[in-house]
Formats: C-alpha cells, sequence, structure tokens
C-alpha cells in the first residue's frame, strides 16, 4: 500500500469516529437526578409539594388546646381542621355531621396529595374512648403499628367491642327503637345506593371515629364520591348528631370492611398496636387495655393524673 492509499484510508477513520462522536453527542439525554425523599415512617418529605408519610387529620374547636399534638407526636404531620372559625385556615363548609365534615373536607380538597397513611382523629387528648388504659390518645397514635395499616388500607383505632360491637345498629330488632336505628335504613340506601336493595340486617364496629385510611384506600373511590356523601351529610334533615353518628358507622363499609367488622380483640391489639401480649382477653376484649370509664367528659386534672404524660 502506497503513501497516499495509506494517508486515504487513515482520513476515512478519522471521519468516521468524526461522525460517531457527533451522532452520540446529538442523541445525548442527561440522566435524571435524583431527588431528596424521605424513606422512613418517622419522617415527612422535605419538598411540600410532595405527599407526606403520615398525616394526623384532626377535627376540633377553636377552644380546644391540641398543644400535645406536637408535644408527643412531633414526628407526624397535622392538619388541624376548627370547624367553629370560618377564617381558621383549615375549616369546613358548613359544621354538621359532627367529625365526618371534617374528614371528607380533607378528602376532597388533598385528594390528588394524600399523605401515604392518613389517621382520623379528634382533638382532645384524653378521651373516654380512647383504646388505651389511660385514655391517652398520643400513646394510641405512637403504637400504631404502620406496616400493618399499609397491607390492610384501613383499620379502626379501637380494638375493644365496648360500643359499637357486636352490633351497633339491628334493624332487624323492633325494640330498637333508638333515633340513628330508625333513620339508619333510609339513610343507608342514600349513602350506598349501589346496595339499596340489600340493606344489612346488622352494622357494627367498634366506636368512635377514629381510624386510619391509607391513599390506596381512599383512592378506591372516586373524588366525586366523596363530594356526594359530604353533600348528604351537609343537605339531609337529620340533627348533626343523628347524621354524626351514622357516618360514624358507615365508615368501615366505605373503606370495603363487611357491615359488621368486629375483630377479635386479642388478634387486634397485637397487629393495630403491637401489644401481643396482654393477659385475661376475651373476644370483646382485653380488660387490662380498656374499661368503659363511667364518665363521657374526662374529669378536671386527668392529665396530672396522666402515667404516660412524660413518655
Amino acid at each position: 500500500m502506497n503513501k497516499t492509499i495509506q494517508n486515504a484510508v487513515k482520513a476515512a477513520i478519522i471521519i468516521c469516529i468524526a461522525i460517531l462522536i457527533l451522532t452520540q453527542a446529538l442523541h445525548y439525554k442527561p440522566r435524571p437526578t435524583k431527588t431528596l425523599t424521605t424513606t422512613t415512617e418517622q419522617s415527612i418529605t422535605v419538598d411540600h409539594k410532595e405527599p407526606v408519610v403520615k398525616r394526623l387529620v384532626v377535627a376540633s374547636l377553636k377552644a380546644d388546646d391540641t398543644t400535645w399534638l406536637q408535644k408527643r407526636l412531633p414526628d407526624w404531620a397535622v392538619s388541624r381542621y376548627v370547624v367553629d372559625d370560618l377564617n381558621s385556615p383549615l375549616t369546613v363548609p358548613l359544621n354538621k355531621g359532627r367529625e365526618s365534615m371534617v374528614y371528607l373536607t380533607y378528602i376532597i380538597d388533598n385528594y390528588d396529595t394524600l399523605a401515604d397513611i392518613n389517621v382520623f382523629i379528634h382533638s382532645l387528648q384524653y378521651q373516654w374512648h380512647n383504646d388505651d388504659p389511660n385514655k391517652d390518645g398520643a400513646t394510641v397514635i405512637s403504637r400504631l403499628q404502620l406496616p400493618h395499616i399499609r397491607q390492610q388500607g384501613y383499620v379502626n383505632m379501637r380494638c375493644a367491642w365496648t360500643l359499637g360491637c357486636p352490633a351497633e345498629i339491628r334493624l332487624d330488632d323492633p325494640s330498637d327503637n333508638r333515633e340513628t336505628t330508625s333513620h339508619f335504613r333510609q339513610a343507608f340506601q342514600e349513602l350506598f345506593p349501589e346496595r339499596a336493595d340489600n340493606i344489612p340486617t346488622n352494622v357494627g364496629a367498634s366506636c368512635c371515629a377514629q381510624f386510619a385510611v391509607t391513599a390506596a384506600k381512599l383512592r378506591e373511590k372516586p373524588k366525586a364520591e366523596y363530594e356526594r356523601i359530604r353533600n348528604w351529610v351537609r343537605d339531609t334533615p337529620l340533627a348533626d348528631d343523628v347524621s354524626g353518628r351514622i357516618m360514624e358507622y358507615s365508615w368501615h363499609m366505605f373503606f370495603g370492611m363487611p357491615d359488621v367488622h368486629c375483630p377479635d380483640a386479642r388478634t387486634c391489639y397485637c397487629a393495630v398496636f403491637g401489644l401481643c401480649d396482654l393477659q385475661n382477653c376475651a373476644q370483646w376484649g382485653c380488660p387490662t387495655q380498656y374499661q368503659l370509664p363511667p364518665f363521657s367528659t374526662m374529669p378536671e386534672g386527668w392529665k396530672q393524673l396522666a402515667e404516660y404524660d412524660n413518655i
């Protein structure tokens, strides 16, 4: 091969290499940078546009003291709705239906950015129905087993059957003439129109409208369905307490649970709260964990008597 041919070959190789480099440059797309997100269940994401891992949705009155939320549960994001203050950053269209108006408003307004785990609660730390020996809501929430909630999609925050189980609403019992029961049949047909011809005989779930739900479970219903339910709460002629109790015993059915949803108490305490060594348990409850107090409003000074307040 003479020198002229060698030079021509070298030039051709250089041209080919140049074309290859140019082609790669034209088709180059930078790899996306990783965004810092939280990976633990004890944190919330830094970017406020991203959904938080876990959030407390709180139904409250303006006068309620909710400072315990930050003190005892600082790793939870909080959405506090004040139903009797139209100037509150978070409030409701109408103060009706007890806590249900708050819960529905939160779901509707945050449907596309729901927390992974949403815990719906009342505002006071100490309440007679909190499933804890000292009736301490902070202890109840801190014991929640988040992996179990993710697996189940929905859990009631009470395992004790006292009030609500095994059947709070008995539509087949003529002697049950309580106002909630007498209106439940029609309300059920309106709230569950797809089951208008399949009204349950009995409805049961442990009281008192405090529960945890995943975003995935909430989104099994379209946003329009929650708007329809909220419209029912707004428009029903039923009194606030009656419509509130009807909703209280409908939540579990909204989230796909059976009409009577009363898990075995021992199993419930272990799965929901990690309390697997409770003694003397029966199907209906564990006396060392919860007993119904002889009052519906916590006595003055109860906080000073609290066993767990400094945990």
